[in-house]
């Protein structure tokens, strides 16, 4: 039932546009550390080409995506329809994290929504894109984005948040330096 697909074709890209949440994995190469899986939402996530996509990291409790990229690039996406027609898209890749000051980052910022938070951007080159059916998912009933992340990187400020990724998002839980430890 799974396809493999030559790149993101306009149907796919379209498909990954009207998905609200995806999911982002990766893991260290040391097979005894941690897989991490991320869901990720608020419209952050673009198609550039039919190889490429980047997505709009905001500031969180741990920053394993970029820790992993930064050892080995190794990524995986995953979207799901949770109504309509069952279906499920892996965009397998190479990513790399950008942070400001990075020379892609100036090209790569305005394509996505000003969001308090934003840390950096995850761009990855795609692959393998992989089609499967989709059929165990479940119908779910999309009720809204939370804006419980957002109001919290608001209600902190530019200044707050870079103390906080300072503490929380320079190392990975295995111990993995992050892109943004370069910014301290």
């Amino acid at each position: 039932m799974a396809k493999i697909h030559a790149q993101i074709t306009e149907e796919l890209a379209a498909f990954i546009a009207a998905q609200p949440l995806f999911f982002v994995a990766s893991a260290p190469l040391d097979a005894a550390g941690h897989v991490n899986l991320s869901p990720k939402g608020h419209d952050c996530l673009r198609v550039l080409n039919p190889h490429r996509v980047a997505y709009l990291d905001l500031t969180g409790s741990g920053n394993e995506t970029s820790a992993h990229l930064a050892e080995n690039g190794r990524v995986t996406l995953m979207f799901c329809a949770f109504s309509g027609p069952p279906s499920i898209l892996r965009l397998y890749g190479q990513g790399r994290t950008v942070i400001a000051g990075d020379p892609a980052w100036a090209g790569l910022r305005p394509l996505f929504p000003d969001h308090p938070g934003a840390r950096q951007i995850i761009s990855v080159d795609v692959t393998r894109v992989q089609t499967a059916c989709g059929f165990a998912v479940p119908l779910m009933e999309f009720a809204g984005q939370r804006d419980t992340l957002l109001n919290w990187a608001e209600n902190r400020g530019e200044d707050k948040l870079r103390e906080y990724r300072a503490e929380k998002n320079l190392s990975s839980i295995d111990g993995l330096p992050t892109r943004l430890a370069s910014e301290f």
